[in-house]
């Protein structure tokens, strides 16, 4: 009992935070308890919020912002930048995050490499115009992490999703490389062993699907380098 004590008193305030809004997303997204176990098993590989290291905690609360959790309250902080531009490159810098481009998907995160990159204090401040030089920053960031941004031969209403599909395969290459799955492996058998995904081509998944692949194989990547550096 003592020892859980210590423990407890050891848990640092942004992961308290952090599990706290776990549950409220539980509750503000109506889950059954099978359901949201099911939830958290599929993106972190565990049971439970409370055995998730604070990466696995931050794609969990990826995972229900995605399904629409919102937090009540905003302790950390004003209120995320919401124009289109900014959008587009907190859709970037989460992405970067499953791809271990980045350390953090943390909103506060996002603000500070903006802030090194358009010398403004806040990211909705910023002239959208500028936010470009963002979003061209961030996607050099991907091309360097094996993650192709070119889009001139695909059309219009197909670039979210070819994107996405790039992304997954970017991680699976990540995965290969690092030796954590076998070079022989498809991404239909690696979504299997990895992430209990239907073995289906990733060219017939909907948008939804490759969001929460990228998000579970992100998971595994991170998991197995934090192994590795331990």
């Amino acid at each position: 009992m003592a020892a859980q004590k210590a423990l407890s008193r050891d848990v640092s305030p942004r992961r308290r935070s952090m599990i706290a809004k776990v549950h409220v997303a539980r509750r503000q997204l109506g889950l059954s308890e099978d359901d949201y176990r099911a939830v958290v098993l599929r993106v972190t590989g565990r049971t439970s919020a409370g055995d998730c290291d604070d990466d696995a905690l931050e794609a969990l609360l990826a995972e229900f912002a995605a399904k629409g959790f919102r937090a009540t309250s905003r302790p950390a902080g004003p209120r995320p930048a919401d124009h289109p531009q900014a959008r587009k490159a907190r859709a970037l810098w989460i992405s970067l995050y499953h791809l271990g481009a980045i350390d953090s998907a943390d909103e506060r995160a996002l603000e500070a490499f903006a802030r090194r990159q358009l010398g403004c204090d806040r990211l909705q401040w910023a002239n959208q115009a500028q936010v470009y030089k963002l979003v061209e920053a961030l996607k050099a960031i991907a091309t360097r992490h094996g993650w192709d941004q070119s889009t001139e031969a695909i059309k219009r209403g197909a670039v979210t999703t070819i994107l996405k599909r790039r992304l997954v395969e970017a991680i699976v290459d990540k995965l290969r490389t690092a030796g954590i799955v076998p070079a022989s492996w498809s991404i239909e058998r690696i979504a299997f062993e990895l992430a209990g995904a239907e073995q289906k081509p990733l060219m017939f998944q909907s948008v939804e699907e490759v969001d929460r692949l990228a998000r579970a194989l992100g998971a595994k990547l991170r998991a197995a380098r934090d192994r590795g550096a331990a």
